[in-house]
Formats: C-alpha cells, structure tokens, sequence
C-alpha cells in the first residue's frame, strides 16, 4: 500500500495459529503473554511482546457466539435426555441451566480471546497500523 513517497508493508499474520493463541487466551503474536487481565477485560498491550492490543473491537461478538453454541448443543441434547430418560421438569431444568451457565462461562473468555486473535491476524480496527 503506497501513501505518497511513503511505502507500507505488511507482515504477513497467519490466521488460524493466532486464532489458536486466542483460543488459549493468550497473544495472538507471541503466544506467550495473556490477553486478558480479568475474566473479559483485554490488556492495553501484551505484557511479554508490548503487541498493542487495544484496538479490538469484540463488544457483543462474544456473547453472541457463546449463544449460538450453546443453543446448538444443548437444544438437541435437552430433547435427546427428554425423549430418552423423561425425567421430572425441575431435574430436567436444574440439570441444563447449570449446564448452560457453566458452558457459557467457559467459552466466553476464549471466545473474545479468538475474535481480537481473529481481529489482529486480518489487521482489523487499527491493529497493523504504525504506531
């Protein structure tokens, strides 16, 4: 990419190994520092490499994901146990809400790890921009 006299290049960032970084909830460029300093509070930078990280823009696209899978493996499992076993509603109830909260809290920082991995690998948001 050309700016006048100027010439910008750009490293080439593979996807899929940042995504798994991500995954892991680690620096998409380095793999080594963490990305979150809470449970889903991402780093102004990261603490090993200073890769910025501040530029992301998950907002809703983890929450949203963690829905999508959820709804797609426990809908089908909850009328699979139902059809199969028939056991009483508040089992059945008590049973897939903990399963449900308990498979949300764990996909969610994961999740927002992959989107800002998913974010930086395709220089999205400012990501790849000279500081």
């Amino acid at each position: 990419m050309t700016h006048g006299n100027a010439i910008e290049t750009r490293e080439e960032r593979p996807t899929w190994p940042a995504l798994r970084r991500g995954w892991r909830r680690r620096c998409p460029n380095c793999g080594s520092g963490h990305i979150l300093s809470g449970y889903l509070k991402v780093r102004d930078a990261c603490p090993v490499c200073r890769e910025p990280l501040h530029h992301h823009r998950a907002d809703d696209g983890p929450a949203y994901l963690a829905i999508l899978i959820v709804g797609h493996l426990m809908a089908p499992l909850l009328l699979f146990v139902f059809e199969t076993w028939r056991p009483e509603p508040l089992t059945l109830f008590t049973i897939f809400a903990v399963g449900c909260t308990a498979l949300t809290l764990y996909l969610l920082p994961r999740l927002k790890g992959a989107i800002v991995a998913f974010q930086w690998a395709r220089f999205m948001h400012g990501f790849g921009r000279a500081a």
